[in-house]
Formats: C-alpha cells, structure tokens, sequence
C-alpha cells in the first residue's frame, strides 16, 4: 500500500495508508455485530501489515495501531453479540412473533411488557431494568 516516490529536500516522507483501511473494517466491525467478527479481523490483520509495512520503509503508518486496538474490540463486542442472540434466542423469536401480530402500540406494548419479564425471569434482573426491544 505505500507508494514508493522519490523525494525532494523538504518533502514529507511517504506515509503508509494500509492503517487507514484497517481502522475502516474496525469501525465497521464495532457497527454490524454479527459480522463485525470477521471485518474486526481483517481490520486487525490490515493493521498489523500496515505496521510491518512502514516499518520495512522507514515510514509511518497513521491509525494502524488504532486499527487492531479497534479490532480487538470489534472482535469481542461481535462475541458477546453473538452470545446474547443465541442465550436469548426463545425470547427474542417470542418478541419478534409478538410485534408482527401487534397492529396497536397498546398491543406492542403488551408485547415490550411480555419481553421484559421473560428476560427478568430468565436472568434474575428486575423487570424495571430490561431494556425494550422497541423503543
């Protein structure tokens, strides 16, 4: 990714811009959950070679680091995700039956209230405190 160019007295030397796109899969990675796993590697992986790449060159590599700092985080917020959706599969497939058939907000309520109390009975959390799916 660095463009090797000669350089005249008083240039600024060449800048590699692999990081760049590797801090992009990141941020993209922390924003789509379940495929953020795969986008947070390759924003690590982008990073990392980034790195090597400037390093090999002598030059810099702006938001590299920040690219697998990011993607590292990308990468755990994705398998957390993940772990949520299939712990609360039944809940949320409930949810998701309830609010296709509620053609009323009284009727979605009904169903908001439904998944807050299947969620506290299953995690011991006070019903007050389980945030609604619908807003």
């Amino acid at each position: 990714m660095t463009e090797q160019q000669p350089q005249a007295d008083g240039q600024p030397p060449a800048v590699e811009k692999g990081g760049l796109w590797g801090v992009f899969l990141s941020a993209a990675g922390l924003m789509l959950p379940p495929f953020g796993v795969l986008l947070s590697v390759l924003g690590i992986q982008q990073g990392r070679k980034a790195r090597r790449a400037a390093r090999e060159n002598s030059t810099q590599a702006p938001g590299a680091v920040l690219s697998v700092v990011l993607g590292w985080f990308g990468v755990v917020f994705s398998v957390v995700a993940v772990a949520g959706y299939i712990y609360f599969w039944d809940e949320y497939s409930a949810y998701q039956e309830c609010s296709t058939r509620a053609l009323t907000v009284s009727a979605q309520e009904e169903c908001d209230q439904a998944w807050r109390s299947a969620v506290a009975d299953r995690t011991g959390v006070p019903e007050d405190q389980v945030p609604s799916l619908g807003g």
